[in-house]
């Protein structure tokens, strides 16, 4: 049986991305224990990472810096282990070195970058469906249409150092990077648990991905 743990620090809408991930599972096929957990143990032995996000980016990374044990799990798991790795909205914001919403706050690292207000002629937040677009190959990824669309709820987004780390991008008012992914891990701005069929493809693959 496949072990997703899905990190449990606090963050708010988390049950309805369980849910969806059970979904995933069941459509494809796929045998898991999708498990709401802060349990180091169950971390550091899961299969796949799953790092939801819901609210500002100093409080979700401080509430992760405040459980030692569960964030020592998790970098073990993701860092070391290379478990697949996938990082939903604040969960994908968390991937970069430095947050400025709201002053300068130092985020997990894992991908070198910047985590920035969206600089757009529109107004914030940024929700609803808005399309997504792959800008190169991703197994997670692979299977969305050139244009399809997913729901969005943010006014922060992501620019790492390095724009071959960029998956795929939308747009509003500006463009910005909707996806990034670099080795095991894989983040996305938008919420895959409100987006409906295609949401739940999404997580299907990421279910079945395996990097190399």
């Amino acid at each position: 049986m496949q072990k997703i743990a899905l990190i449990d620090y606090g963050s708010g809408n988390v049950r309805s991305v369980e849910r969806a991930l059970v979904a995933a599972a069941e459509q494809s096929g796929r045998v898991c224990d999708v498990r709401l957990t802060r349990d180091p143990d169950f971390i550091a032995d899961a299969e796949s990472i799953v790092l939801p996000g819901q609210g500002a980016f100093a409080a979700c990374m401080h509430a992760l810096q405040v459980d030692a044990p569960l964030l020592a799990a998790m970098t073990e798991a993701v860092q070391i282990r290379r478990a697949p790795f996938l990082g939903i909205c604040v969960g994908m914001q968390l991937l970069m070195t430095t947050g400025l919403e709201h002053g300068e706050h130092r985020g997990l690292g894992w991908i070198d970058g910047v985590c920035r207000v969206l600089e757009t002629t529109e107004r914030l937040p940024h929700m609803g469906w808005n399309e997504v677009t792959p800008v190169r190959p991703h197994p997670v990824l692979d299977g969305l249409a050139p244009h399809r669309h997913m729901v969005f709820m943010h006014s922060y987004v992501v620019e790492p150092a390095n724009s071959e780390a960029v998956a795929a991008v939308s747009h509003y008012g500006a463009r910005f990077a909707c996806a990034i992914a670099r080795d095991n891990m894989i983040g996305v701005q938008f919420h895959p648990e409100k987006s409906q069929t295609a949401g739940l493809d999404l997580l299907a693959r990421f279910l079945a991905w395996r990097p190399a």
